[in-house]
């Protein structure tokens, strides 16, 4: 028996007496999204992940264009981010093993209660960001190649409009995270697009309000994928691997789907 089977096995029988899984028993560096560090999610997931396979992620939470980018220079172990095209592109080019989907929500158009631009309560979200460039209504972007400013930029091109003409004008690019972007959107009385996850979690909503929800283009997709060690070397395949499996398994994708803010189910699980 070789010295690596035998540690696995001991660390198998000794997690099994304290309710751990050791046989991999390190840590993983995660680079992920903001909007799943803000919405709390990895508060609630990552304990449960650790506590069934031994592996602790460190979470790197930025936006999924950075994320990408970090993991490219070999800065991390495993990607959960949210831009499915970037992800494919990831993959194809040989940094990445295999892409997953792992779980879904919406964005959601939210703005001040006075809602100057007259779209709330609509589900068609190109008029109504016709009607916001049309008004030239403040508009609060992220701006920093995040999946949600990436989802925004397309809702922008699919009504051949480019918003960046008029920036510092009625369009502010940020160049923020998720939150922080909502806390100028808020003390600009700009609108704003967002996960719906970051939106429900978020604190300084004062009379800002959801206005443009339920439209199939307004979708946001999560994939899982594990580093390459053929591109990065020093990727811990083995304990991104575990982590991986976990979240796509029957109990991960019921732990996602459990997790839930003032009742609200944040994240639905559709792993493959």
């Amino acid at each position: 028996m070789t010295i690596s089977i035998i540690r696995q096995t001991l660390l198998l029988w000794l997690g099994a007496l304290i309710g751990t899984n050791l046989a991999y028993a390190e840590s993983i560096i995660l680079q992920s999204t903001t909007s799943t560090k803000n919405s709390g999610f990895y508060d609630y997931i990552l304990p449960l992940v650790e506590k069934d396979t031994g592996v602790a992620a460190n979470v790197v939470a930025v936006g999924t264009g950075q994320a990408i980018k970090n993991a490219e220079r070999c800065d991390g172990d495993v990607l959960l981010v949210h831009a499915k095209a970037s992800e494919e592109k990831f993959v194809k080019e040989g940094f990445g093993v295999k892409r997953s989907d792992l779980m879904y929500n919406d964005f959601v158009l939210v703005g001040p209660a006075n809602d100057p631009a007259g779209i709330h309560g609509s589900d068609d979200v190109s008029n109504s960001l016709r009607a916001i460039a049309a008004k030239e209504s403040l508009f609060a972007s992220r701006g920093d190649d995040s999946g949600t400013h990436k989802a925004e930029l397309r809702l922008w091109k699919a009504i051949k409009t480019d918003p960046s003409k008029a920036s510092g004008k009625w369009y502010l690019e940020t160049g923020s995270g998720m939150g922080s972007t909502l806390n100028i959107a808020v003390g600009k009385g700009a609108y704003v697009l967002t996960d719906r996850a970051t939106w429900i979690k978020f604190a300084n909503k004062q009379d800002f309000k959801i206005h443009v929800q339920g439209d199939k283009r307004l979708f946001n997709q999560y994939g899982i994928i594990l580093v390459n060690t053929a591109k990065c070397p020093s990727v811990k395949a083995t304990a991104g691997q575990a982590f991986i499996d976990w979240m796509l398994s029957t109990k991960g994708q019921a732990a996602i789907a459990s997790y839930r803010v003032n009742g609200n189910q944040l994240f639905f699980p559709n792993g493959n």
